[in-house]
């Protein structure tokens, strides 16, 4: 074996009589090399993005989200709440009750999803550290009601947290008599903005925080809730606290995780990493067929070698491992190459945000990258396999000429 690599090493770094050999040799370990690094690249760069959305859910979502299996509000069991205040690992929870209604501002107006939420909802979402303008305030000392729109919702609007204009809140009436006037069909509350949220766009254009008591008058619904909002302690075991919780919840509700609460978005984070995954290892293919090239003209070339190797006893075994592992070295050498300059690239970008996001945000306004250690494990050893199967290839069925030939 060692033999076998060391005349392999050889042949890979010294000069051929045909320069053709060499170039092709090159062009194999550049190719190589760029396709581990756009690997190790696209993987990290979707390891940024996927960890960047997760922070924003993160300030919306909460740990454990608890919400009926069928209908859209549920009536709170106080027997329950006790035990759910019981369970170890729990830091808190928050009742809240979601609807969409009609907003009106001035002479605008706009349809987005009213969220009421109780006093202790800021323990278990981060969205008051989220503002844009104003501050996150839905009561002032007298009870006073405030409501916090998001920032797409009030670029719509007009809203300014200014106190003089207040926002109209328009929702159906549930109970009452039939009536053909609209107006007597139709619940209208108004309510001034204290300050506005940005988190992004989607939850910006949708939401608007009001106090839990203040849509329940509006919403007409007493002691109904849309979900029950879980807080973790910092040491908790999540897998156990949602298990504790599924004991108490049973049949009839749904107890999700944050992986749960946005289920569709990482299987389609998950879906495009592995095609794109796919995707760039059938390129490192074709990049790969330069090393068949390489090795098939070196056999050829080394015709000479062979037959004294043979003569002085190699076996078919030894001569055939020296060219396998001269298209290894190949691979080795570029994948090494490719895992440095990815690794380069992405700590340029990650210290000096290189290359810039597109659209301005307060999160970050240049493409996250964050490396993890896996990657620079699975992409080298998919570069090293690849790189022995283009090897062995060729060195199987363009040896068999010159190794049988005496026979």
């Amino acid at each position: 074996m060692k033999l076998s690599y060391y005349i392999a090493k050889r042949y890979l770094f010294a000069k051929k009589s045909r320069n053709a050999i060499n170039i092709i040799s090159a062009v194999s370990v550049a190719g190589v090399a760029v396709g581990t690094m756009a690997l190790i690249i696209i993987l990290s760069v979707f390891n940024g993005l996927e960890t960047m959305v997760s922070g924003i859910f993160n300030t919306f979502d909460p740990d454990i989200k608890i919400s009926a299996s069928e209908g859209k509000t549920f009536i709170p069991d106080t027997s329950r709440l006790k035990l759910l205040a019981k369970v170890d690992g729990l830091c808190c929870y928050s009742l809240t009750i979601e609807d969409n209604a009609l907003l009106k501002y001035g002479s605008r107006e706009y349809i987005a999803t009213i969220k009421g939420i109780d006093d202790n909802y800021t323990m278990v979402s981060s969205i008051d550290s989220s503002m844009w303008e104003g501050e996150f305030k839905l009561k002032n000392n007298n009870g006073r009601p405030y409501a916090v729109p998001g920032i797409g919702v009030a670029q719509y609007l007009g809203i300014r947290v200014n106190f003089i204009t207040p926002l109209e809140i328009i929702f159906p009436r549930k109970t009452g008599s039939t009536s053909l006037s609209a107006e007597n069909s139709l619940n209208r509350k108004f309510i001034f903005p204290s300050g506005i949220f940005e988190v992004e766009k989607d939850y910006d254009s949708k939401y608007v925080y009001i106090p839990l008591d203040f849509a329940r008058e509006l919403t007409e619904t007493e002691k109904a809730v849309s979900t029950i909002e879980i807080k973790f302690q910092k040491n908790a075991d999540p897998d156990a606290v949602q298990k504790a919780i599924k004991k108490i919840y049973g049949k009839g509700y749904s107890v999700q995780n944050r992986n749960e609460q946005q289920a569709i978005f990482y299987k389609v984070m998950r879906s495009e990493r592995l095609a794109i995954f796919f995707i760039l290892t059938l390129i490192l293919i074709i990049a790969s067929f330069n090393i068949i090239g390489s090795l098939t003209m070196l056999i050829i070339e080394k015709e000479r070698d062979i037959e004294i190797l043979k003569s002085l006893g190699a076996d078919n075994n030894l001569i055939r491992n020296i060219f396998i592992f001269e298209g290894w070295l190949i691979s080795i050498i570029g994948a090494l190459a490719g895992v440095i300059l990815g690794f380069v690239v992405c700590w340029l970008q990650q210290t000096y945000g290189l290359v810039k996001l597109q659209s301005q945000s307060l999160i970050m306004n240049s493409y996250p990258v964050v490396l993890k250690l896996i990657d620079f494990i699975i992409v080298p050893g998919t570069v090293l396999l690849i790189g022995y199967w283009a090897a062995w290839y060729p060195v199987r069925f363009l040896t068999k000429k010159y190794l049988n030939k005496d026979t």
